[in-house]
């Protein structure tokens, strides 16, 4: 409980931290989101699937996440998330060029 109290007093000396640490557990709640997705998919299909919507739950939590390490100046996390970010794009354009052509 001790933690909890601590981290509630915390936040309230610095309020627009609040914010800031909402913004950044929302990104990470979305990030985390797409494996439930991925997992409940596969199940329904009976096999391992990766829907659209993986990668754009990806791309979505990415970027909050990425905007949140910026913000929070912490360099080693701004990387981490900044370099997969290229690679969820580039999956959402090559499913869009498929389903285009595939029309």
């Amino acid at each position: 409980m001790n933690f909890l109290a601590h981290l509630y007093a915390s936040m309230m000396a610095h309020p627009s931290d609040v914010l800031w640490n909402s913004f950044g557990f929302l990104g990470g709640a979305i990030f985390g989101v797409r494996f439930l997705i991925q997992w409940l998919k596969s199940e329904k299909e009976g096999h391992s699937v990766i829907p659209v919507s993986f990668w754009y739950v990806s791309l979505g939590g990415g970027m909050i996440s990425f905007i949140y390490a910026i913000h929070q100046e912490a360099w080693p996390l701004v990387f981490q998330q900044a370099l997969p970010l290229p690679i969820y794009i580039r999956n959402l354009c090559m499913i869009h060029r498929d389903r285009r052509t595939a029309q």
